[in-house]
């Protein structure tokens, strides 16, 4: 589904991510692991295309995306959501559902679309005239969720997704993780709750200081507290 191969990425002078590669297969949930800095998230953003300077291979697909404009990879069936959510000020939670949609050929399908969306997040269903940023933090995370999967994707990129959340959001947003892996979507996660991210996980890559120093199965990694507290400790 993707495979990233010797992928660099700078900020002005700074060299954030050196050298990485790894793969995600379809159905796989895949986390990048790492202590604040190690370069996750510009590797992310690098995906996506939302970093001006970056050299190497990103395919996604069939297809080499690496100098596309972000919007094709929207359009190639690849979401992303950021760590900050980004929910649009001045929309309700129904608006800014109807975003996830509005470039997307299954627009012609959105009330149905919304209406599952509803069903599948209770809390938004009875929240949807309301302005969205007025929503807690787990609800307008959850809502960055729905916008991306509103699209119906065939991967998505989650940057922090439990960050500010109350544990019990955080329990809802890991299962319903699970069951779009379960419905076949793909997954990249970064993630700080390491054993959360590893439960659901089939496979890890640890960074830092912005280059991959381990690998393995989530089972193996999660039983590894040495590595753990060796590269993901705060």
């Amino acid at each position: 589904m993707l495979k990233v191969d010797k992928l660099n990425a700078w900020y002005g002078r700074s060299h954030v991510v050196q050298d990485v590669s790894f793969e995600v297969a379809p159905s796989e949930i895949v986390t990048l692991l790492g202590r604040n800095g190690a370069g996750k998230s510009t590797t992310i953003r690098s995906i996506m295309g939302l970093v001006a300077k970056r050299t190497g291979s990103v395919i996604f697909g069939t297809g080499e995306v690496l100098a596309a404009p972000s919007w094709k990879r929207f359009e190639a069936g690849l979401a992303y959501v950021p760590e900050h959510r980004s929910i649009v000020p001045g929309l309700t939670v129904l608006e800014n559902l109807r975003l996830g949609l509005i470039a997307s050929p299954l627009k012609r399908n959105e009330h149905a679309i919304i209406d599952e969306i509803a069903e599948t997040f209770p809390r938004l269903k009875q929240r949807l005239s309301q302005e969205a940023v007025t929503l807690s933090g787990g609800e307008q995370q959850m809502l960055a969720i729905a916008r991306a999967v509103a699209s119906k994707p065939a991967m998505i990129l989650l940057d922090e997704p439990s960050e500010g959340i109350m544990p019990v959001l955080v329990d809802e947003m890991f299962e319903y993780f699970d069951r779009l892996r379960g419905q076949g979507t793909t997954i990249l996660l970064i993630e700080q709750n390491v054993e959360i991210a590893l439960r659901i996980s089939d496979r890890a890559y640890i960074l830092d200081q912005g280059a991959i120093v381990h690998q393995g199965s989530a089972r193996d990694l999660l039983a590894d507290r040495e590595i753990q507290e060796r590269y993901c400790s705060v």
